[in-house]
């Protein structure tokens, strides 16, 4: 059976997890990375079928008058904190940004191969992709990962959080231990990069080098 060219991983993560300079690292040794949250703005861009579905959700008042663009922190403080609201709001947008992501996907596997013999690799960066769904997007799914009290830790170094603040940043996210259950690949970034990023190469040689 022939090997698949293109691999595309799921990466995700909470938050002080490591998540973005594992992406970068991936991106680096030559994976073409999609960011989620890129495409996360493209839904609110007005004239959208998107835009026109939170404008009739939430009401006219969360777009900016001068703008015409929806104003994120007055749609925000309508949605954070309101379960439901929430929901009707990732209802709209997370859809949204599963049929963008899966066009790029599809426009990077389609491209001429540089290489024919090198196996292509697609990372999906997106930190809510199990609380969205989106693992049928992806062939593996690899999470950063952290315990609660060290991500607490560079929290309140990082963003001068007060323990509280980095607390309730933690709580609003998937815990950590049950996102891990998800990953093919979890790269355990609670000591140091240094080692986190060396599970990353050690895993990606067997992504781009498979034993035939």
């Amino acid at each position: 059976e022939m090997e698949k060219k293109t691999v595309v991983i799921g990466l995700t993560g909470g938050i002080a997890s490591g998540k973005s300079s594992v992406c970068a690292e991936l991106q680096r040794l030559g994976a073409h990375i999609i960011d989620a949250d890129k495409l996360g703005h493209q839904a609110y861009v007005p004239g959208t079928e998107a835009f026109k579905a939170i404008l009739v959700a939430f009401g006219d008042q969360i777009v900016d008058s001068t703008t015409g663009q929806i104003d994120r922190r007055k749609l925000g403080g309508i949605v954070f904190g309101d379960a439901s609201k929430m929901k009707q709001l990732t209802d709209i947008v997370w859809p949204e940004i599963a049929r963008l992501a899966k066009l790029e996907i599809e426009r990077i596997q389609s491209q001429e191969e540089a290489v024919e013999s090198k196996r292509k690799v697609v990372v999906l960066e997106a930190a809510v992709l199990i609380e969205a769904g989106w693992q049928s997007l992806v062939d593996q799914i690899w999470v950063t990962s952290v315990p609660p009290e060290t991500a607490k830790e560079r929290l309140m170094k990082r963003n001068n959080f007060s323990a509280e603040e980095a607390l309730k940043r933690i709580n609003s996210q998937m815990a950590d231990a049950e996102r891990r259950k998800h990953g093919s690949v979890v790269i355990d970034n609670s000591s140091d990069l240094e080692s986190a990023l060396s599970l990353v190469h050690s895993h990606w040689q067997k992504l781009t080098n498979p034993i035939s």
